[in-house]
């Protein structure tokens, strides 16, 4: 005769077993699984994309995970959108996403329709222009970088945006160029071989903190009509960011915008979106580039928002320019 309570038992274990299946099912459903590319390891942007995953993890009680990925450049993120599936979120300037929709500069022998699927979701810290010099005057015009001997960096935007300064406000012929990497900037600075450096990143910048730590600095701001002349976005760096610089910065800047595609559903560029701004104040207070950011930053955003990211900032009462819905 069979013995009931082995039955009994085995019944047990497979409806055991058929519930922890169902369970591990329903959390793999429920976590959405994000990938983000933004830049290289080592760089301020990849070490943003670390703590802007650790926020959404949190914020979302592990509802979504954002995936890091490595990248050579914003054009690489952009042209991923060609191949990419699913939710995929990546950074770049909203000038390259002008270029892609049109199909234009970097995009020109690489057209594709996916390109118009590119809808945005919120801005991320801008890269700003710092010209630091040594000195107390805490502030000054850019007159004061006539004479001087000045390290702007090869290759990169900043060190671009630096020579096209100095060429644009006839100084190109008035400021010896150093001839080295930007990295040296801080300790050349300090060590007098330098009157100043040129750098641009995300604010508070650690070069330039790590030179005012150390020495008094004083930094370039420019007027309204030398801003205009530069055809960049307006940035104000407040007094207090860096020691000794107790008064706005007016400089200029080049927004980075974190953007996604129609691939990605409304509920998740929903929830994406509003946990960031939610998580906003908490990221600054670890990270202070996070502070930068406002809401009038969607102003700088091309092309259009997300239908999901639209939905919260309409709830927030966010006011959103005609262009992005």
């Amino acid at each position: 005769m069979r013995n009931p309570f082995c039955s009994l038992r085995h019944t047990l274990g497979v409806s055991a077993a058929m519930l922890a299946f169902a369970s591990a099912a329903f959390t793999a459903h429920a976590e959405t699984r994000v990938t983000y590319k933004s830049a290289s390891a080592g760089t301020a942007y990849y070490q943003m994309g670390v703590e802007l995953s650790e926020a959404i993890r949190q914020g979302t009680d592990d509802a979504i995970i954002l995936t890091l990925e490595e990248s050579q450049g914003s054009v690489q993120n952009v042209m991923e959108v060609m191949a990419r599936q699913g939710n995929y979120v990546f950074t770049t300037p909203p000038a390259l996403i002008k270029q892609a929709m049109a199909g234009e500069g970097a995009f020109a022998k690489r057209k594709h329709p996916r390109f118009q699927q590119i809808r945005g979701l919120f801005p991320i810290p801008s890269i700003t222009m710092h010209f630091v010099l040594a000195g107390d005057e805490g502030v000054t015009d850019i007159s004061a970088l006539e004479g001087k001997h000045l390290l702007i960096g090869r290759g990169s935007f900043g060190a671009r945006e630096a020579a096209r300064y100095l060429k644009l406000f006839g100084l190109e012929e008035r400021v010896q160029v150093a001839d080295a990497a930007i990295g040296s900037g801080p300790d050349a600075l300090k060590n007098g071989q330098i009157d100043g450096f040129a750098t641009a990143g995300s604010f508070p910048s650690p070069n330039v903190i790590e030179t005012a730590a150390s020495m008094p600095v004083t930094l370039i701001s420019l007027t309204d009509e030398q801003i205009e002349q530069t055809g960049a976005t307006r940035q104000t760096i407040p007094a207090g960011t860096y020691p000794g610089v107790e008064q706005d910065v007016a400089t200029t800047s080049l927004p980075v915008i974190a953007y996604t595609t129609t691939a990605m559903d409304d509920d998740t560029a929903y929830t994406l979106t509003k946990t960031f701004w939610e998580r906003r104040d908490a990221m600054a207070a670890e990270a202070a580039w996070w502070g930068s950011i406002t809401p009038d930053m969607l102003n700088n955003m091309a092309g259009q928002l997300h239908p999901g990211a639209l939905r919260y900032y309409e709830e927030a009462g966010f006011v959103v320019p005609d262009t992005l819905r």
